[in-house]
């Protein structure tokens, strides 16, 4: 068989060690029965349900009928910018605070994008910051700071 939809191959492909991954790591954990769940119980069968998910996506990018594709080249610069903007934003949460912390994850993110504009930039901040204090502050009472400490006191 050959891979005519690779794009899907590779999705497939990331969905089954994802998925697998979940079920290997759930597994350590108590799994219970369907009338009474244990902690690993669901993250194990959702970990199997992703796995056959991928299976099926992986397989279908075999098909002789419809489109081929090939996989485009990765854009490392965008990659980098992304992944860099995750961990900074792990590394500032605590000492600039949430609101300080999602306009920087966002501004430095965007920076990924090749249609990058400040206007965009910062109203996509100002919403994603709005949606995590409603979200995480006062919707579930997530105990992290809102603001830097030294605009605290």
């Amino acid at each position: 068989m050959r891979i005519r939809k690779q794009t899907d191959f590779f999705s497939g492909l990331m969905f089954i060690v994802v998925g697998l991954g979940f079920s290997l790591v759930a597994r350590g954990y108590t799994m219970g029965t369907a009338a009474r769940m244990g902690p690993g119980y669901f993250p194990f069968w959702l970990g199997i349900v992703l796995a056959l998910l991928g299976a099926v996506v992986a397989i279908g990018a075999m098909s002789p009928t419809g489109e081929s594709d090939r996989l485009a080249r990765w854009d490392l610069r965008t990659v980098l910018w992304v992944l860099g903007s995750v961990v900074l934003f792990g590394l500032v949460l605590k000492p600039l605070g949430m609101v300080l912390s999602v306009i920087l994850l966002v501004l430095i993110a965007s920076m990924a994008s090749h249609e990058f504009t400040w206007r965009g930039a910062l109203l996509n901040a100002a919403v994603l910051v709005v949606i995590s204090l409603v979200a995480f502050v006062y919707g579930i009472n997530l105990q992290m700071p809102v603001w830097p400490a030294f605009l605290s006191a």
